[in-house]
């Protein structure tokens, strides 16, 4: 066998398996596009839809999507489900992240590897790999993998410290992993960040109760501010839900176990909405892919796409790898993307928008020009951004007219692409192959504002017409007190519209979510694109009037919005 030594192959995670290749071209978020029980491929929207990842070698650019993916790898590897090795081309963090959890928590050994573009596009090519002794093999090659370098990595005395145990178990393997990621991020040091936000507190499946628990029993305490995203149950009321009570315990056993380490209880997915949120220009650590995706880019805070289980390590350290989007070059737009708005169009075209966005920019920040003229509000904003977070990897955009730093000039290499009326129109045909029947209407993902409530009930109000199918908004504990102060709560209740604090339409389960339900609409192209795939219900999606309309006489209509006919 032919032998060929490279630096340019760096293994993050060691195992030695062998196995056959899956090649995705298109990253991948395994949050909402794998099963975390079987390994297969569940996104609809992913070229590799129903491929098994299960003791694979996968290869893929990147991942994308959602930060809990690490989550979802972690529990792959508890049930022996899991791609026994994954490689990738570019900077990855969030499955990174899963496997040395996996790995140093609980014994459980999954390869990650990074290689350069000319080594991973001649692997791409085999049908089997080896990796075995710090050595890849395929055909008739053999390549020399090398591991990161830690001790180019400074440390100040308080991180020391704390790698050196002086603060207990917890803290240490807490900041023995942020300088694994720091090496696989190529940081130099590490930084402090003023708050954190906790994202793997979602029991999508036992692995994010077993980390926790094991964290707590471990010592852990956050030293941070740091909040809370949505949850599985309504924590104070799921017992009158008819939730499972296997579900309901194990669901506030997570939740609480974040508490119990002294995060605060806001259990939201839209933490930017809340009264204390970050300034323009604050160095934070925060996960969850859309709120991550907003702080960057709407308020100018900096923050990585942190993956779920690193957000708990940087919250007990107050400490970051000093990389990506935290310097100030790397905020700058390697896409532009040219945006032609029809003559007239609703709210609806804002998450089309983002998701569009993300599909032209996959791996890169993009700057979206020709909004400039256009009025956007927080809400549009925030439904753009989640959307994004679904076909991109980055962690925010730039909007030109709108945002902090819509006017950084452009990488030297940036590449240009457009959207156009067209794209707008094949997209909403694609948001829409289910049936015009609708049995539910799902709106907050993530959680609906108080406007956007209150918008929903005057809709409601101005019909009216009684509401004929199940209808509710997750939201928010704050928002929810603000709706009990408005009065329009009681408003909404009595239409028959739940409105469902702490959980969101992606942890939502049944009996909570309807069970008969067959067809559902949504004004959210997060759910939009991921719904699917996670409840194995047809999906529709429109704007807030049309949900509105859905929810008083059970249809929706088949043909696309006036505006998207008129303007191809």
């Amino acid at each position: 066998m032919g032998k060929l030594s490279n630096n340019d192959a760096i293994i993050f995670v060691q195992n030695n398996v062998e196995g056959d290749v899956v090649v995705c071209n298109e990253g991948l978020s395994f949050w909402g596009g794998v099963d975390p029980n079987t390994g297969v491929i569940i996104d609809i929207h992913h070229p590799n839809c129903g491929e098994q990842l299960s003791g694979k070698i996968l290869l893929m650019p990147t991942s994308r999507g959602s930060c809990s993916g690490s989550g979802v790898l972690l529990q792959l590897a508890q049930n022996g489900n899991a791609p026994a090795a994954l490689i990738f081309k570019e900077n990855e963090n969030i499955l990174t992240l899963g496997a040395m959890i996996a790995e140093r928590l609980f014994n459980k050994k999954i390869a990650i590897l990074r290689l350069k573009p000319n080594i991973y596009n001649l692997l791409s090519l085999q049908k089997s790999v080896k990796i075995d002794n710090l050595k890849l093999y395929f055909s008739s090659t053999s390549i020399n993998l090398c591991q990161p370098d830690l001790n180019r990595i400074y440390l100040n005395d308080s991180d020391k410290k704390m790698l050196s145990g002086n603060h207990g178990k917890a803290t240490k393997i807490a900041m023995e992993i942020l300088c694994l990621m720091a090496a696989s991020q190529n940081a130099d040091k590490l930084i402090d960040v003023s708050r954190g936000h906790i994202d793997g507190c979602i029991l999508a499946h036992d692995a994010n109760l077993n980390f926790a628990e094991k964290m707590l029993d471990m010592g852990a305490r956050v030293i941070i501010p740091t909040t809370i995203n949505a949850i599985s149950v309504d924590r104070e009321n799921w017992q009158s839900q008819a939730v499972a009570p296997e579900l309901g315990d194990k669901a506030s056993r997570l939740a609480d176990a974040y508490v119990k380490m002294g995060a605060y209880p806001t259990f939201t997915c839209a933490p930017y909405f809340l009264s204390e949120k970050p300034t323009q220009g604050e160095v934070i650590g925060w996960s969850e892919s859309n709120a991550v995706i907003y702080a960057n880019s709407v308020i100018g805070a900096r923050t990585q796409k942190h993956p779920d289980y690193l957000d708990l390590f940087i919250a007990m350290t107050g400490r970051t790898p000093n990389t990506g989007v935290y310097l100030e070059d790397n905020r700058k737009p390697s896409c532009e993307i040219r945006i032609s708005l029809p003559l007239k169009f609703d709210e609806s075209i804002w998450p089309m928008i983002g998701w569009l966005a993300g599909y032209k920019s996959p791996n890169g920040i993009p700057v979206l020009i020709g909004l400039e003229d256009t009025v956007l509000s927080n809400d549009d904003l925030k439904a753009l951004c989640a959307a994004f977070g679904t076909t991109s990897a980055s962690p925010m955009l730039h909007i030109k007219g709108h945002t902090p730093e819509g006017e950084l000039p452009s990488t030297l290499d940036a590449v240009t692409s457009t959207i156009r009326p067209n794209d707008l129109l094949n997209l909403w045909q694609k948001f829409n192959t289910g049936s015009n029947k609708i049995d539910l209407v799902a709106i907050g993902s993530p959680h609906a504002s108080p406007v956007e409530c209150e918008k929903f009930l005057k809709l409601l109000l101005e019909k009216n017409q009684p509401v004929v199918v199940p209808t509710i908004l997750t939201v928010g504990r704050e928002t929810l007190s603000k709706l009990k102060d408005y009065g329009s709560l009681n408003q909404l209740s009595k239409l028959e519209v739940q409105i469902i604090p702490d959980i969101c339409w992606c942890s939502i389960t049944e009996p909570v979510f309807p069970s008969k339900t067959q067809s559902l609409i949504t004004n959210s192209g997060k759910y939009a694109h991921y719904g699917e795939g996670l409840t194995g219900r047809n999906i529709r999606f429109g704007s807030l009037y049309d949900c509105a309309i859905a929810a008083l006489t059970g249809f929706v209509n088949n043909e696309p919005p006036d505006w998207l006919n008129s303007s191809t």
